[in-house]
């Protein structure tokens, strides 16, 4: 029985040894298979302030033909010596030579500039660059709250990324002023764009469609590019949302003085004037834009306004910027609605850090607060089956339970 016992371990050894033998032959069959080995090494070089590109190249190890070669390349296509603090430029060497192969540097949130080593018709080489829009991956999201306090605080309790906050608040700009206008138990529903790159969440995109609820009821807004090439943001008639002019001129805190037609008294100057203006009380610095397009007409010390810029946008409409503690135009000079034209401050006859504006119309100041303005170009006619289409099915979305 023993003996038996024995033979039959010694088999069942053999066997599992005659598999062993098969196995190691199987694997150093699979070993042989070439591996393909990555053909390039990546480097990144973070840009500081103050950083040239010249400066940053040569302490990555890039000769000065290169570098010479790569800036005059990108030249008509973006300019190298505009690098941003911050960024990074991304370098691919080849692994065995060791030679500069690609320059990669993101632009903007848009754009990325790439730059690469090619062979040129002669038989050399040649650096050819390009700029093309960054490969995100796009999801859509819905989200909707109830104001309590403000537009910001609601949205960040739907765990809302504070630039889409911001986004939302730029498309209703000409329609809602979300210092004075919003109330508690205002509703707001966004469908938006999030960005991601690699597996991770970058940014908010673009708002597609966005509805608020306030008093007056509904305003819906849109996002639509038609065949034409026209694109904006439209209501459900098909108008667009931009007005003429933007409801504020400035980020501000409060409104420090109303439009008055009677005089008011002035403790600090002991003297009493009219008041046919807005006043807006905002921190020195504060960036100041222009409400619409126009020309600059004047900018420059305007006495007891302190430095002072008017813009006439049309036949009709004028508006005075004072008090501000920079000038960021000059007279003469075509700007285009949103532009920063200069900066809050207290200059001239003023008490404190704040922005008085003024709105001219057929030569009398009138109180922008209560102007109804008209809308801009509604979407093209030849659009408009489009647009009704796209409308409706985000439409049906927004007012989705």
């Amino acid at each position: 029985m023993a003996a038996a016992l024995i033979v039959g371990l010694s088999i069942l050894t053999l066997i599992n040894y005659g598999q062993l033998k098969e196995a190691r032959k199987e694997l150093g069959r699979v070993a042989a298979v070439p591996v393909e080995r990555c053909q390039s090494v990546k480097r990144l070089v973070q840009v500081e302030a103050g950083s040239a590109f010249g400066q940053l190249m040569k302490q990555a190890g890039v000769n000065d033909d290169d570098a010479s070669a790569i800036f005059a390349a990108a030249e008509d296509v973006y300019d190298l010596s505009l690098l941003r603090a911050g960024r990074a430029i991304e370098l691919t060497f080849g692994r065995d030579d060791g030679a500069l192969q690609r320059l990669s540097y993101q632009i903007d949130t848009e754009e990325v500039l790439t730059v690469d080593r090619e062979k040129s018709d002669s038989g050399g080489e040649r650096w050819i660059a390009s700029r093309a829009p960054i490969a995100y991956d796009v999801s859509v999201r819905t989200v909707e709250g109830e104001i309590e306090s403000s537009l910001y605080v609601a949205g960040l309790k739907q765990d809302l990324d504070e630039r889409a906050i911001i986004a939302l608040a730029d498309v209703f700009q000409w329609t809602i002023d979300f210092v004075l206008d919003v109330q508690k138990g205002d509703r707001f529903k966004m469908i938006f764009e999030e960005r991601s790159l690699n597996g991770q969440y970058v940014m908010p995109g673009a708002v597609l469609a966005a509805e608020y609820i306030n008093a007056e009821g509904p305003h819906y807004a849109f996002y639509f590019k038609g065949a034409s090439g026209e694109e904006g943001y439209y209501d459900d008639e098909g108008d667009s949302v931009q007005r003429v002019f933007l409801r504020t001129p400035a980020e501000f805190r409060y409104i420090s003085s109303g439009f008055t037609t009677g005089q008011r008294y002035i403790s600090a100057f002991n003297m009493s004037t009219g008041h046919r203006a807005v006043d807006y009380a905002a921190p020195s610095g504060t960036p100041v834009r222009t409400v619409g397009d126009g020309k600059v007409v004047f900018a420059g010390w305007g006495g007891a306004y302190g430095n002072k810029v008017s813009i006439r946008h049309n036949a009709t409409y004028t508006t005075n910027y004072c008090h501000l503690s920079k000038i960021l135009v000059r007279s003469g000079q075509q700007v285009s609605q949103g532009k920063t034209i200069g900066l809050v401050g207290s200059t001239g006859l003023s008490t404190g850090p704040h922005l008085h504006y003024e709105m001219v119309r057929n030569g009398a100041k009138i109180n922008p607060l209560r102007e109804v303005f008209p809308s801009t170009k509604p979407v093209p006619e030849n659009d408009r089956s489009q647009f009704l289409a796209v409308m409706e099915e985000m439409k049906k979305q927004l007012d989705k339970e």
